[in-house]
């Protein structure tokens, strides 16, 4: 996972071949959002969403590199009012219902941080996903075979889900490894430049112990 590649959202389900477009048109009708991107230090992100009154909304985030793995996240509804807000955190989860038509916004801070930026991802997730087969004007129950692809459906987005998770749990660990790895080599380095030191001057200090010291007497005569 580069620290620059963005997520694909899942929307990107809507270009599937038609026999996985069954099985996905309940990820193309409700929208949602997967992107990675990087936060510099004392920047700030914003983005804003046109969401509708009475939907239920979620939203997940994650520091994956950077730091301590921590960012202050933001949200605020079109009048302003603030409905998350919380400070330096590694990960957590939002759910709302919008109160009211409007833009919302969200943001991610990072201006606590002097030199070091992050690398975030986040997932916002606008409205449930409707039903595979909808139930209106219906007489009968579920077929077998529909109920196959309501199943399918439900297996496949515990997927994509599942995937999105290990896909930032090895992102977030080959960055940890990585940076472990500068300082191995920057402790590798400096021990050995000082047990350079430390040799050179027992070099030193030996041999000033085996050198013949001249020492000259004066008579002084009366």
């Amino acid at each position: 996972l580069s620290p620059r590649l963005a997520m694909p959202p899942r929307g990107s389900w809507c270009s599937l071949p038609p026999l996985l477009l069954v099985a996905a048109m309940a990820a193309c009708a409700a929208r949602a959002s997967e992107i990675t991107f990087e936060l510099p230090d004392n920047a700030k992100q914003c983005f804003y969403e046109e969401i509708a009154q009475g939907t239920k909304c979620t939203l997940e985030f994650q520091v994956i590199t950077g730091g301590h793995y921590d960012v202050d996240c933001r949200l605020e509804d079109p009048d302003g009012i603030v409905l998350y807000k919380e400070m330096k955190k590694q990960y957590d989860s939002f759910t709302f219902t919008a109160s009211r038509n409007g833009t919302y916004k969200f943001c991610f801070s990072n201006e606590f941080s002097t030199f070091t930026h992050k690398t975030v991802y986040f997932d916002f997730q606008v409205g449930d996903d409707p039903p595979l087969f909808p139930s209106e004007n219906r007489v009968t129950a579920l077929t077998q075979m529909e109920s196959a692809c309501v199943s399918i459906h439900e297996a496949l987005k515990s997927v994509i889900d599942y995937q999105t998770h290990f896909r930032l749990r090895e992102a977030q660990g080959r960055s940890r490894a990585e940076d472990l790895n500068t300082r191995v080599a920057y402790w590798s380095i400096g021990e050995a430049i000082i047990l350079l030191v430390v040799s050179i001057g027992q070099v030193f200090l030996l041999k000033s112990f085996f050198s013949d010291k001249r020492t000259t007497t004066t008579r002084v005569g009366s």
